[in-house]
């Protein structure tokens, strides 16, 4: 029976095997791509096709993609799904976020060991219950990574801890404006309470895709800025810069490369 899956490439992401490497970085925004190829070797780009801009090149010899997820966890689950099937194994997030811990300044670097599950996406790949974990090679080289770029200056630190991921920008930016403020709130309350770093809209589908696909995830985020630190009255940063990141995600997928090698 014909379907629109049947062709050679992938429906969305317009790749076929061959084409994607192995270790594959996902920023959000399409924009971000060519700025994060420029530090591989010999980056081309594969393909453009809605919020899918992937481009390919090497590190350390080996072949390394860069591909945008857009907005969300629906299309990035699309992404992991699709990169994974043209052979990606290891997905590695750079986003950015807003900070709830009160450790956590504007221009810090969050490393997710783990996602909230607050969107949907996740229902559909893991059982209720199940957390929404990353791998711990990937969260360990993330981190060394990060020790190398943070001098743990204000604004200039790096934490390692669970990530809030959720479906919609406006319930966290403005919950008083939903039917459901008062969940919302109740919610957030309770990620506070936990220790949670902070609040994205990606880590827990791509996570949830990793584990049960078999692939290595982890994720580094800027934090945009901290409410909860304005609204306690303290000192943060307000930022959209990515640099940083952008040189820890490199950095840490040098490292996976050079411990995958090692032990062949």
């Amino acid at each position: 029976m014909a379907s629109i899956m049947d062709g050679e490439r992938q429906f969305h992401i317009r790749a076929k095997a061959g084409e994607v490497g192995r270790y594959v970085i996902l920023p959000g925004d399409p924009g971000r791509v060519p700025k994060i190829a420029a530090l591989l070797e010999n980056a081309v780009q594969i393909a453009q096709n809605r919020e899918y801009n992937l481009y390919t090149g090497t590190l350390c010899g080996e072949k390394v993609s860069v591909c945008s997820t857009g907005i969300g966890g629906p299309s990035a689950a699309i992404a992991a799904e699709e990169l994974i099937k043209c052979g990606a194994d290891t997905l590695l997030r750079i986003g950015t976020s807003g900070g709830i811990k009160l450790d956590v300044t504007g221009g810090d670097l969050c490393i997710a060991s783990a996602a909230v599950r607050g969107e949907g996406t996740s229902r559909e790949y893991l059982p209720e219950g199940y957390p929404a974990a990353a791998d711990y090679q990937v969260v360990s080289a993330l981190a060394q990574s990060a020790a190398e770029l943070c001098d743990g200056s204000f604004g200039n630190s790096y934490h390692v801890g669970v990530v809030h991921s959720k479906d919609s920008f406006y319930g966290e930016v403005e919950p008083q404006n939903s039917a459901v403020a008062k969940k919302l709130a109740d919610n957030w309350e309770g990620y506070k309470a936990c220790g949670c770093l902070t609040s994205e809209m990606e880590c827990a589908a791509i996570f949830s895709v990793g584990l049960l696909r078999g692939a290595r995830c982890g994720a580094v985020l800027t934090a945009l800025w901290n409410v909860e630190r304005s609204n306690a009255g303290l000192p943060d940063n307000i930022t959209d810069d990515s640099s940083r990141a952008i040189q820890c995600v490199i950095g840490a997928v040098k490292k996976l490369i050079e411990q995958d090698k090692a032990q062949k």
